[in-house]
């Protein structure tokens, strides 16, 4: 995945923790992937961004 400096608006991010998150609530990805956390995906819950790398930003994730 290539990396940008600016935020990729067609990719929202409210995790202010991961390496990939901008300022501006974008995400600086072109784009991300996303994985299953457990076998059984009939809930958004079992779903996770796999792209998602701890950065520099902060410990707490952002999320509401």
């Amino acid at each position: 995945m290539n990396r940008n400096t600016n935020g990729n608006p067609s990719i929202k991010c409210s995790v202010n923790s991961c390496a990939y998150h901008a300022s501006t609530g974008q995400c600086t990805l072109q784009e991300i992937s996303v994985g299953c956390t457990c076998k059984d995906v009939s809930k958004c819950e079992s779903t996770e961004c796999a792209s998602f790398q701890l950065g520099d930003h902060g410990t707490t994730c952002g999320c509401k």
